[in-house]
């Protein structure tokens, strides 16, 4: 009785079939994920990502200008605080399924726990920009407000996003002090020179040389991610994600308050309009940081309830495969656009501007949609997410479907 495959509870839990997932989850999952890989190959793997905290003194064509604003005012922190809502989605989900085992924390602490290793893989050996390790340290705390009331559960997303205001708004200690534009001038240009030629040694030193400022930038958005897998899972307690006509009722006043505010918010931000500003100054970025959070949401119920009216699903079925596998493509998004800009590969690293870069990743994209595609009709799972149930239940998955 002392294996774990003998206790009732290893017993009564079983990995979801593919037939009984929410498939308008697995499209939104797959939306987000075009908004995240546009973010990253332009903000993360073209240039530096520091970069984009200093000014450009470069001319640049219209194509640019217009690709900067759109990843800028729409995508940059919207599609990831999307895919973070969505993670706190799917912990709801499994909590409810889990909890038959009546075990339902062990199973999940063991998933997360997986989720830490691949996240600690990717941020030490392949790229710097991982989101995979804070989504499992924030999913660990999280835990616990799953046996929590609705009440509870919004009062702790309310003020984690009262600390994120807070972080971005007051003046930090030392520790948590952004550099200064010299510095930041002077690390791009060594980035420029390790990333465009350096072998893949040079280039793994230099990422974990410059660890503290992406630690730093961690921290300053750790408590929007808690704040909003409370929200994902407030989210799918409430049923925004079951479907039917009521549902769709409710979205759509979400979608247009979401949308609205979040974009006006963002343009505004964007463009430099000051929003809220006292003598202090205390409030200047309050409305501003709260903006990805609440585009976040509206764009959320907005593709949630197109996808349940009349012809949605058809009109975007083809980004469900890359939802249901954006664990595998997202990784696979970070190899490939590595040895596509980094010196052990092609060495494209800054050779490239922004538009011609969002056509690249959005040839990768597509590319992976097709394949994510036909790796579904042969298979129940990506490679990764096989591997990650592995982990997480302890005993071996079964791979292929069943064709009788």
């Amino acid at each position: 009785m002392s294996d774990a495959s003998q206790r009732p509870d290893a017993q009564a839990v079983q990995p979801a079939d593919p037939a009984d997932r929410v498939q308008a989850i697995d499209i939104l999952r797959g939306i987000a994920l075009f908004g995240v890989m546009a973010v990253n190959i332009v903000n993360g793997f073209r240039v530096s990502m520091f970069q984009q905290f200093l000014a450009s003194s470069e001319a640049a064509s219209l194509p640019e200008r217009l690709t900067g604003a759109f990843i800028t005012a729409a995508l940059e922190l919207k599609a990831l605080a999307l895919f973070s809502l969505l993670f706190g989605v799917s912990l709801a989900i499994l909590f409810e399924r889990l909890s038959a085992s009546g075990r339902p924390l062990y199973w999940l602490s063991r998933r997360l726990a997986a989720l830490l290793v691949f996240g600690l893989v990717h941020l030490l050996l392949i790229w710097n920009g991982d989101i995979l390790t804070e989504y499992a340290i924030a999913g660990f705390l999280v835990l616990p407000l799953l046996l929590a009331r609705n009440a509870v559960v919004a009062a702790f997303a309310a003020a984690a996003l009262a600390l994120y205001v807070a972080l971005l708004s007051l003046p930090l200690p030392p520790p948590l002090q952004w550099p200064g534009t010299a510095a930041l001038e002077a690390h791009t240009a060594e980035a420029m020179r390790v990333f465009s030629t350096g072998g893949f040694a040079d280039v793994r030193r230099f990422s974990l040389a410059e660890m503290p400022f992406v630690i730093l930038l961690h921290v300053l958005i750790f408590p929007r991610t808690f704040a909003l897998f409370l929200l994902g899972i407030l989210a799918w307690r409430t049923g925004l994600f079951r479907g039917g006509a009521q549902q769709q009722r409710r979205l759509l006043p979400i979608a247009l308050a979401g949308c609205a505010i979040g974009g006006a918010l963002s343009v505004a931000d964007y463009s430099g309009v000051p929003l809220v500003v006292d003598r202090l100054g205390v409030f200047r970025n309050a409305l501003p940081s709260l903006a990805p959070v609440i585009l976040a949401l509206g764009y959320g119920a907005a593709i949630v309830a197109f996808v349940q009216s009349r012809g949605g699903t058809t009109s975007l079925r083809w980004f469900a495969p890359i939802g249901r596998m954006a664990f595998t493509n997202y990784i696979l998004q970070s190899v490939i656009f590595g040895a596509i800009f980094y010196g052990y590969g092609l060495g494209y690293f800054g050779r490239l501007g922004a538009f011609e870069t969002l056509v690249l990743g959005t040839a990768v994209f597509a590319a992976q949609c097709w394949l994510s595609a036909l790796w579904l009709h042969y298979y129940r799972f990506g490679p990764l997410e096989w591997l990650w149930r592995r982990l997480m239940y302890g005993r071996p998955q079964a791979m292929r479907y069943r064709r009788t």
